[in-house]
């Protein structure tokens, strides 16, 4: 038979039952939709957790006060005790950071601002795009002296390389400009490092927000090897010199950033697998409903086979002709399915969704292979049929 009238023939085939065809591919559309939706949130969901781990190393160790009852005395001066006395931390740094509301001129703008020390934008991975970086010096001077963020700086400037050398107003205090981060893009820990500006640690401390501020302290391990060592050392530093007798509660809390992004991951990973798992059974209970309608219609067709066997048809031609219907049934359903995943994807913007061309790639060979999996034995069995007892079927 002619490939071309075969494709007629399926296609004719399909579009005279509307209802049941479309009723076959329904399972299909909503399992390569939920596949693409699926995906979609995946990809998305670890893109934001890099995007929030990105400015920090992989043997970043991170200090926090401790939440609850108990008072915290973790403090600047536990970053040089610590890196004084421990043998596997390379280096650190410490920030505090509040909300304040700054103003040029008469216009204002709510920010966070950080206070740093001199090293905090080296070991943040932060690079300057305009001016210069805060200094030992300015720290140890309490200088009120800024460095903004990109966006904070285009959205108080218009133009950000402008912003050098203009004042800012935190209160009654004025501060120079003397530098504006490179655009970043990501956040750490709920702070936008475009968003906010940054200010010598004791400026910070002393002129701004005081001692009460949240204070971070992050330690650069020596490898990854000795990365648990460091934690170990830090902590017990830290006691000793919080004076934490045995048995007592620690005032502090010391995360590692990168099992977090293991753990973070691993926690997506399993949420993708597990809804994955759903939209894969949609598509095997979709497949067989597809090889449920092929079986009706092979039953329906009988005297047609019979007719076509009868004209010179061969098996392998009846075979094709109804495994042919099959892949375009789940072939147009996929693509339905394709479209509506890609066009639910914005609507799924506030779960962190993204667009994903393996997802698409995968939504459609899902399709294909149901198509073919399931329409196999039908087909199989219409090309097996007698010519005799097909024409003779009512």
């Amino acid at each position: 038979m002619i490939r071309f009238e075969m494709l007629t023939m399926a296609w004719s085939a399909l579009v005279s039952n509307k209802v049941r065809t479309l009723l076959s591919m329904l399972g299909i559309i909503i399992g390569v939709s939920t596949v693409i939706s699926v995906i979609g949130i995946g990809v998305g969901a670890k893109k934001q957790i890099e995007e929030q781990y990105k400015n920090l190393s992989v043997t970043s160790i991170l200090v926090f006060p401790a939440r609850g009852t108990v008072t915290s005395r973790l403090a600047i001066d536990d970053l040089p005790h610590v890196l004084t006395n421990a043998q596997f931390v390379e280096d650190g740094t410490a920030s505090i950071s509040g909300n304040i509301t700054i103003s040029v001129g008469k216009e204002s703008e709510g920010a966070s601002l950080i206070g740093v020390t001199s090293n905090f934008f080296d070991l943040s991975n932060l690079d300057i795009a305009y001016g210069e970086l805060l200094t030992k010096e300015q720290n140890s001077s309490r200088a009120k002296v800024v460095i903004l963020g990109y966006t904070l700086a285009e959205t108080l400037f218009g133009t950000p390389e402008m912003a050098v050398g203009e004042m800012v107003s935190i209160g009654s205090r004025k501060f120079d400009i003397i530098g504006i981060l490179a655009e970043n893009g990501s956040s750490s820990f709920g702070i936008s490092y475009d968003d906010s500006l940054y200010t010598p640690f004791s400026t910070a401390e002393k002129s701004v927000l005081g001692d009460k501020a949240q204070i971070r302290i992050v330690f650069l391990g020596r490898d990854v090897e000795t990365l648990a060592f460091a934690e170990e050392e830090i902590t017990a530093l830290l006691r000793e010199k919080h004076k934490i007798r045995e048995g007592k509660e620690d005032d502090f809390r010391v995360r590692d950033p990168g099992s977090m992004v293991a753990s973070a991951k691993e926690s997506t990973n399993t949420m993708s697998f597990l809804l994955t798992a759903v939209a894969t059974i949609v598509l095997i209970v979709s497949g067989i409903g597809i090889m449920n309608v092929m079986f009706v219609t092979v039953a329906e067709r009988t005297k047609e086979i019979g007719v076509l066997k009868a004209i010179g048809a061969k098996q392998k031609d009846i075979l094709e002709q109804f495994l042919l219907e099959s892949v375009i049934l789940s072939l147009i359903g996929g693509m339905i399915g394709i479209i509506l995943g890609q066009i639910t994807i914005p609507l799924l913007k506030e779960y962190g969704a993204e667009y994903s061309l393996s997802a698409v790639f995968l939504g459609f060979v899902f399709s294909v292979l149901v198509g073919v999996f399931f329409g196999f034995y039908p087909a199989l069995k219409a090309s097996k049929l007698d010519p005799v007892d097909a024409l003779r079927s009512e």
